[in-house]
């Protein structure tokens, strides 16, 4: 799903706004996962996934630099998320059809609709999903 002009200057403007807080939404949205969806805990049986853990807190930021750098390189997803990619088919070995991005995605807009009412009208949700999907599929390209 290719994002248009308006698109990209929906999420570009709410990833400015956002600055450097995108850490502790990634982080809520994180959390908000492994409440809402227990499945996705299997794959972080070495975490302390309590609510506030560090160890949550530095994967939601792990997940926060992921998102910036996809948002700075709206033109090369691909490109950009490789190494990530990479990362998740070969050396974690996350089975895809277990590959639970979806989720996380769906809780982050969940955040950000909460912090950012305002900001988040129809139409910038369906850019930030469309976003977060094509995010997912370039998470998803070494599996195939």
């Amino acid at each position: 799903m290719e994002l248009s002009s308006t698109d990209r200057a929906l999420v570009q403007a709410l990833w400015k706004k956002l600055g450097s807080n995108v850490g502790i939404y990634a982080t809520e949205a994180l959390e908000r996962t492994f409440q809402a969806f227990p499945s996705t805990k299997t794959y972080f049986p070495h975490f302390d996934l309590s609510p506030g853990s560090s160890q949550v807190k530095a994967h939601g930021q792990k997940v926060a630099n992921a998102l910036t750098l996809a948002a700075n390189h709206l033109d090369d997803l691909s490109g950009a998320l490789s190494a990530l990619s990479a990362l998740h088919a070969h050396k974690l070995h996350v089975d895809p059809a277990n590959f639970q991005v979806n989720l996380l995605s769906h809780c982050l807009l969940v955040t950000l609709a909460r912090h950012y009412p305002g900001d988040f009208s129809p139409a910038m949700q369906a850019s930030l999903d469309k976003f977060l999907s094509n995010v997912n599929s370039a998470l998803a390209s070494k599996y195939h």
